[in-house]
């Protein structure tokens, strides 16, 4: 295997053990390198108990805080426009609150990069506590935020700070989240551990339409505006408490304690060193395509469709969200399906096969939602969302892990998924909205786009070669 120096380099699976292999991005130096895999030697003796803990603490981390981030996108697309841009028309000032919106992708990838050096560092643990008190705090305050009627300009500006917080709190959160059940996972069960939090994205998602949902039906639509949008924001509060009660009871993973145990020397900055090294520089930037469908998607199905349902199709709001809400349902109890065929056939494999059946599913989704009425968007999101996207998304966690060694894994992870949200996230519904506005309500441009998203995610995956990934699953993790 290639790389910058003229350091030769062998690759294997990371290990969770104190053996004597050493990695040439662990020391800094020039001396030849052995690179292993993560085997999960002391997770396999760790007890039951812990490693409960473990999935239970990775996952109600990413479910607050993809419930606090997709709250706002929710909010955003039913609330945040008439609130904070009221002098603009119903458009623009959508486009004006989803622009807010993305906003928080660009800030992720700060976020990312601070939080990733602090767990590359420091550790997995301390640093998820902080971001998710961080995300909460945030939230709990746009929940308490004066709107444009009360203070003017200055409301859409701490709405935009805010948001910037959430940002950089999920940026770092994310990646630690997915090492804490990858690290911690047994031999042969890590693509099952990988999927668990990333069922956080469905639940909060959730949480997220459910709340409002649930708001919108109970409250008039004066009394919603009023004040019920925000019980949701600063419900947010008990949720943080609950899942930092649990994520302080956890340890820090073993791959990372056998990294601090066999690393005698400074080491270099994990960014400097995910650049520096060819293979792992090109797992960066394929993992980044790689990433481009399943943001468009994501963000396409669980954001844009809402505006897209009540506005263009003029389907009845809280219907709609409880649909958004059905959908993320189905969606959480595929993922871990999906996390077993990663043990089984390998998370490339699975997660390439999961974005060619989305480049399939497009259009057939959109001619539901253009012919169907309240049902056909229904099934077509169920099918789309629910099952379709749970197919890759319970794949990517273990996948992203795969690309990097230990010792820079939290860094590079979070520059894979949070760089790449700024494109393949953050701006898809300003996106897709102007794609509409462009074939004048007609959504075939919009699906052009997301079939071209899907084609480039296919390609970068089957860019991956199964002999330089850090974690091995599937037949590889078998020695086949």
């Amino acid at each position: 295997m290639n790389t910058d120096t003229d350091t030769p380099l062998t690759h294997a699976q990371d290990t969770a053990t104190d053996t004597p292999l050493t990695h040439a991005q662990d020391t800094g130096t020039d001396t030849p390198l052995t690179h292993a895999q993560d085997t999960g030697t002391e997770s396999s003796t760790t007890s039951g108990r812990k490693l409960r803990t473990v999935v239970l603490s990775s996952l109600l981390g990413t479910t607050v805080e993809w419930y606090d981030f997709f709250l706002y996108s929710t909010a955003a697309s039913l609330v945040f426009g008439k609130l904070f841009f009221p002098e603009t028309n119903g458009t623009v000032g959508t486009m004006l609150a989803f622009a807010t919106f993305a906003v928080g992708f660009v800030a992720r990838p700060l976020g990312g990069l601070l939080f990733g050096h602090i767990g590359d560092r420091v550790g997995r643990k301390r640093t998820l506590a902080f971001t998710m008190g961080l995300m909460g705090v945030s939230t709990a305050l746009i929940g308490l935020l004066p709107t444009y009627e009360q203070v003017g300009a200055l409301a859409p500006v701490l709405l935009l700070v805010l948001r910037v917080a959430q940002g950089v709190a999920l940026g770092g959160e994310w990646a630690g989240a997915v090492l804490l059940a990858v690290e911690h996972g047994p031999e042969g069960r890590k693509g099952r551990f990988g999927s668990y939090p990333q069922i956080g994205l469905a639940l909060g998602l959730a949480l997220g339409t459910g709340v409002f949902a649930l708001l919108s039906n109970v409250l008039s639509d004066d009394a919603f505006l009023g004040y019920g949008w925000r019980v949701a924001f600063l419900a947010s509060l008990v949720l943080v408490a609950v899942g930092l009660t649990v994520r302080l009871k956890i340890d820090e993973t073993p791959a990372f304690r056998a990294v601090l145990g066999r690393t005698t020397e400074p080491r270099a900055v994990p960014l400097v060193e995910v650049v520096r090294e060819r293979l792992t520089r090109r797992h960066l930037l394929l993992g980044m395509v790689a990433r481009w469908r399943e943001g468009v998607a994501f963000n396409t199905w669980g954001v844009f469709a809402l505006t897209y349902a009540t506005g263009t199709l003029q389907l009845p709001r809280t219907p709609v969200l409880l649909t958004v809400t059905g959908a993320s349902l189905v969606m959480a109890v595929l993922v871990p399906v999906s996390g077993r065929l990663v043990d089984r056939f390998g998370a490339r494999r699975t997660y390439m096969t999961g974005m060619a059946a989305f480049g399939v599913s497009v259009f057939p989704a959109f001619l539901l939602f253009q012919t169907g009425g309240l049902l056909g968007f229904a099934v077509a999101l169920v099918l789309a969302l629910g099952i379709v996207h749970a197919c890759f998304y319970g794949a990517q966690g273990t996948l992203f892990a795969a690309l990097f060694p230990v010792h820079v894994r939290y860094t590079g992870m979070s520059a894979v998924y949070q760089v790449s949200g700024i494109f393949a996230s953050g701006i898809t519904p300003l996106l897709v909205t102007a794609f509409l506005a462009l074939g004048s309500g007609t959504p075939w441009l919009a699906c052009g786009y997301l079939v071209l998203s899907a084609a480039g995610s296919v390609w970068a995956t089957s860019r991956l070669r199964e002999k330089d990934l850090f974690v091995r699953t599937g037949r590889a993790a078998d020695g086949e």
